[in-house]
């Protein structure tokens, strides 16, 4: 590939087209037949006729049998008004270490897709996490390379068994929110090919039908307008032969993105509309080049049956299955960090006696906002789940421990009284009250309104406490946090107030269809009493099951690694209160844990999907062992990361974002700078203990084959995930990871049972890329072999010489 800051000019559109030809020539002997209006509806969404909620709508051509098409984001269930299976977050399904099950994932996505009349999925998500910080880590896979290359072709594959496009996302390299749209990525032609395009290039070669360009700019051009990333590399150098489609609202010009290989804008036609019909006839852009990119989405919706007289069928949804899924994939994926004491599984008098505390207990944390949000068919309560494992004669009590929607605002707070608890403003009508309230002393308020309809106006001393949100920040709410339980949306905000008088005053509009809304509130005060109240809970029962969540997702990122409001004090609180503390986490990404050497286990659960209830009893009171593995380092604290303490890395500075870590991306930084992380990417405890022993290593097929021996030396049948890391070839003469995963095996293992297990190493885990070369070569002389649990418990190495071609020994 040539170097990703060079520029060029418009293709050889006739050399194109003629190798991207359409194929249904029967019905098609010429795009010609298509006039320019025709051309350029197909290549810019519309409005939908009948919407669904989803992220994108084409027409199609009626006159000439092209249907309409469909655009819904999936990357944890399909993203519509109507109900869908809500898979847990792909970075739970990635922690299970399973390309079968990310198989399964992916039809699961796929099948549901077409079953609620869509077309194209807008996943999988094939950027590396490279910040912990970053908003939507629970979209992606992992912070390694070679796992997410693994995991998103199996999905890809998976979405287009049952029919559906997949389109993989967002490329490339994208990793926060923060600026998602005006920074500029600076990176290397090799770190590119090394981290973040691993993934890309393996979704290409699973056959994935579209790929969605990223919203920002890559080493000073957008990446939506990028001919080496578009053309050279995407379509040159992998042979991609898809469509490329914009993310919503992220395309940014007509001519230079249509030359550089943008085939579709969504959601509508502000630049590929009347401006792209206007820039043929003035002869700025060459209606060839129209024609391809008219050519790239037919000729894939062909390849999917879409152009057909008799259109392949819609299945009907089965929720059932769906639901199966989802609850594997829950309880592969869990990851035990911590256990002490045998604080897990909760057994015997442990298991009869139970304080479960935290609001997410209670309401069930199913997925995040944004993209990954879906609307599931069902999801049951934690709290639910280990109150029926427990059974009859066991004692399960609840303690909130943090309110999260606040209480109703006292009946005499306000002179005068009035009832803001629920409040129904007809259409076409309006509400207004204003009154005021003195406070005795100096506290920290959290003010809350639960609304449907029209956001109703909440002024507090004149300030107005709720206003829209720009931009994506209002777009994308819907998360945990956004929604109450019975589905009114939420808005909150903290203040410090003062002793003294404080004016408060509500107006709200009914508007066409009027509106509901409640004022709700929490203090110093009530947090103090819930958080009592756990204490009390947890001090009578023998075991408690403390449940912490965090709702990161798109629009916006994390501003701090640590849990979310009072959480870390209610963690501290209930633990010294009872050491047999178990801390459930469902969390989208790394945590730092001040309060971790109290508790006695944590149970990381993510963002667990619709059956994350059932799957966090199993495991809790073991009736499974808990077989996921960290995919993402978690870091001691938020300043020792890869890109921590360096603005200029994360979150860039004046614009402009560098990855200047290189190829040291997630656990290989840890590793080149010896820092020590709070849990390893790939650990992962288990009920039983594990042996490994006999590392023998021999060449296969161009590659390497590591052979050793695991033993489960416990009492309990356990799941276990080897892991196999390779060293650097001193020959190459390049910076290269001290350790780089190479291959993994996932297995069960009953008690006393050993198992020889063989994993292969491929030529791509034994090579680098060079950028004088433009391509792979291999890492040939002495390399070292490890093998073991996580990339820091690595009981076994082996030394072995790598030569060129499939001469290895």
């Amino acid at each position: 590939m040539a170097d990703l800051l060079a520029g060029r000019s418009w293709p050889d559109v006739a050399t194109v087209a003629r190798l991207a030809h359409f194929t249904n020539t029967t019905l098609w002997p010429d795009i010609g037949r298509l006039t320019l209006e025709e051309k350029t509806a197909l290549l810019h969404g519309s409005r939908d006729p009948a919407p669904l909620g989803q992220a994108g709508y084409l027409p199609g051509v009626p006159r000439l049998g092209i249907p309409p098409l469909r655009l819904a984001d999936g990357p944890a269930g399909v993203r519509v008004s109507r109900p869908a299976t809500a898979l847990p977050a792909p970075v739970m399904l990635a922690s299970a270490f399973d390309p079968a099950l990310a198989r399964e994932y992916g039809r699961t996505l796929g099948r549901e897709a077409r079953a609620l009349g869509q077309d194209v999925l807008l996943a999988p998500v094939a950027n590396l996490i490279r910040t912990p910080y970053a908003g939507r880590n629970a979209e992606a896979f992992s912070e390694d390379p070679r796992l997410t290359a693994d995991l998103v072709a199996e999905v890809v594959r998976g979405i287009q068994d049952e029919g559906a496009i997949a389109a993989v996302k967002h490329f490339a390299p994208g990793h926060q929110e923060h600026g998602r749209d005006t920074v500029d990525v600076i990176a290397a032609e090799r770190t590119l090919h090394e981290t973040e395009l691993r993934g890309f290039e393996a979704a290409v070669t699973a056959g994935a039908g579209a790929v969605m360009a990223a919203r920002h700019k890559v080493n000073g051009t957008r990446a939506s307008e990028s001919r080496p990333l578009l053309d050279e590399l995407l379509r040159g150098h992998w042979g991609f032969d898809g469509w490329v489609v914009s993310a919503p609202d992220a395309a940014h010009s007509t001519v230079a993105a249509l030359g550089a290989g943008l085939d579709m804008e969504l959601p509508g036609g502000t630049h590929f509309g009347s401006p792209l019909r206007e820039a043929v006839r003035a002869g700025t852009v060459p209606e060839d080049a129209v024609d391809l990119a008219v050519r790239r989405i037919l000729s894939t919706m062909d390849r999917f049956g879409l152009l057909d007289a008799k259109r392949p069928p819609r299945p009907a949804r089965d929720p059932g299955a769906g639901a199966r899924t989802a609850r594997r994939v829950a309880t592969a994926g869990a990851v035990l960090l911590r256990n002490e004491h045998a604080t897990l599984p909760l057994a015997g008098a442990a298991a009869r006696s139970i304080a479960v505390i935290g609001p997410t207990a209670q309401v069930p944390f199913v997925s995040g906002g944004g993209s990954a949000h879906v609307v599931p068919d069902r999801a049951a309560a934690p709290l639910t789940a280990i109150r029926r494992r427990a059974g009859s004669g066991a004692t399960v009590r609840h303690a909130l421990g943090e309110d999260l929607y606040g209480r109703p605002l006292p009946a005499d707070l306000l002179a005068p009284a009035a009832d803001l608890d629920d409040r129904t403003v007809p259409a076409g009508r309006t509400w207004s009250h204003e009154g005021e309230f003195t406070l005795t002393e100096d506290d920290e308020w959290t003010l809350l309104v639960h609304y449907t309809g029209r956001r109703p106006s909440v002024r507090l001393d004149g300030d107005e406490l709720f206003p829209v949100r720009e931009g994506e920040a209002e777009a994308f709410a819907g998360g945990l946090l956004d929604s109450a339980p019975d589905g009114l949306s939420v808005r909150r905000r903290t203040l410090a107030l003062t002793a003294g008088a404080h004016r408060l005053a509500v107006f709200a509009e009914g508007a066409d269809t009027g509106g509901r809304f409640r004022l709700r509130h929490t203090t110093g005060a009530t947090r103090a009493a819930d958080v009592a109240e756990a204490v009390k809970a947890a001090k009578a029962a023998r075991s408690v099951v403390l449940f912490a969540y965090e709702d990161a997702g798109e629009g916006s990122d994390r501003t701090s690694l640590g849990l979310p409001g009072g959480q870390a004090r209610l963690i501290e609180a209930v633990a010294e209160a009872n050491p047999r503390t178990a801390v459930v986490l469902n969390t989208p990404s790394a945590t730092t844990m001040p309060w971790l050497s109290r508790t006695g286990a944590v149970l990381q659960m993510y963002h667990p999907g619709q059956e994350g209830a059932a799957a966090t009893a199993a495991v809790l009171f073991g009736d499974t062992d808990p077989g996921g593995r960290l995919t993402q380092t978690f870091p001691a604290d938020g300043k020792r990361t890869p890109v921590g303490g360096d603005p200029l890395r994360y979150p860039g500075v004046g614009g402009r974002q560098e990855h200047s870590e290189g190829v040291h991306a997630g656990h290989r930084w840890y590793d080149a700078h010896n820092a020590e992380p709070l849990f390893a990417f790939g650990h992962g405890l288990s009920y039983t203990s594990w042996e490994y022993r006999d590392l023998v290593v021999r060449p296969e097929r161009g590659g390497l084959r590591a052979e050793f021996t695991v033993r489960n030396t416990g009492r309990r049948k356990g799941t276990e995930v080897a892991q196999v890391y390779v060293g650097p070839s001193a020959e190459l003469g390049l910076d290269q990871p001290v350790r780089a995963l190479a291959g993994y095996r996932r297995f069960a293992l009953a008690p006393g049972e050993a198992r020889r297990v063989a994993v292969d190493v491929d030529a791509r885990a034994l090579s680098a890329w060079d950028p004088e070369r433009h391509a792979w070569v291999p890492g040939t002389g002495r390399r070292t072999v490890f093998a073991g649990r996580s990339s820091r418990d690595l009981p076994l190495s082996a030394e072995t010489v790598v030569k060129a071609g499939a001469e290895n020994r």
